[in-house]
């Protein structure tokens, strides 16, 4: 990968081999995607389940994030939120530069969503959502719209998001006449809940670390 002219350091091509960094200070990027090189970071995802509030804690005694980190000593933050009666993919990092970027709206990170609600979908709705739906703390726009799956007086639907103000899916999907009765995330950027289950925690791949500074300009 060297001699191929693939890897950088601090922004410069290394041609020389046995060339030493400090990992601690200077950045590695091998085919424009940035190597996770601090050995203390840690990246995860989980599967939040239906009734888990999305913090690190809870005053109320709530079952939270914590619980299913409970054995791991580094402090946490969990990238994006999902209300309490949602499911699905949340990051855990303690890369604290990255879950901001992440979670801050001028990046626009996308998240992906599958919804179940009442049918049927009208042959418009895409279109509705696409241009934007006026709620009561602004427009909202979705990325993109499919209809996964129609079935009786039910469907299920996908829709892409680069926002996450609070409720954002369920109140756009109300808002035009069809009340999410299921929700789970399931991607984040690039990085995808797959065969995840419930409750489960796995970490995140190189590949996928180095997606997600690239998705967010480290």
């Amino acid at each position: 990968m060297i001699g191929d002219g693939r890897v950088t350091v601090d922004g410069q091509v290394v041609r020389r081999f046995g060339a030493r960094v400090d990992p601690a200070k200077q950045v590695i990027h091998v085919d424009g995607k940035r190597l996770p090189t601090m050995p203390d970071l840690v990246y995860f995802a989980i599967n939040k389940p239906i009734g888990v509030v999305s913090t690190m804690s809870d005053p109320d005694g709530r079952p939270s994030l914590a619980d299913f980190v409970a054995d791991r000593t580094e402090r946490l933050f969990h990238v994006g939120r999902l209300d309490t009666e949602t499911e699905g993919l949340i990051l855990l990092t303690n890369d604290g530069e990255l879950a901001n970027r992440l979670t801050h709206p001028s990046y626009g990170v996308q998240k992906k969503y599958w919804a179940k609600v009442p049918g049927r979908i009208e042959r418009d709705l895409g279109r509705r959502l696409k241009k934007g739906i006026e709620l009561e703390d602004g427009l909202a726009k979705a990325d993109s719209f499919t209809l996964v799956q129609e079935h009786g007086q039910q469907a299920l639907v996908e829709i892409v998001l680069h926002e996450g103000r609070k409720h954002i899916v369920r109140r756009m999907l109300e808002e035009v006449g069809h009340p999410v009765i299921d929700l789970a995330r399931i991607e984040f950027g690039p990085v995808k809940l797959g065969r995840l289950k419930p409750g489960t925690l796995r970490a995140l791949t190189l590949t996928e670390v180095g997606e997600l500074y690239a998705a967010v300009g480290l």
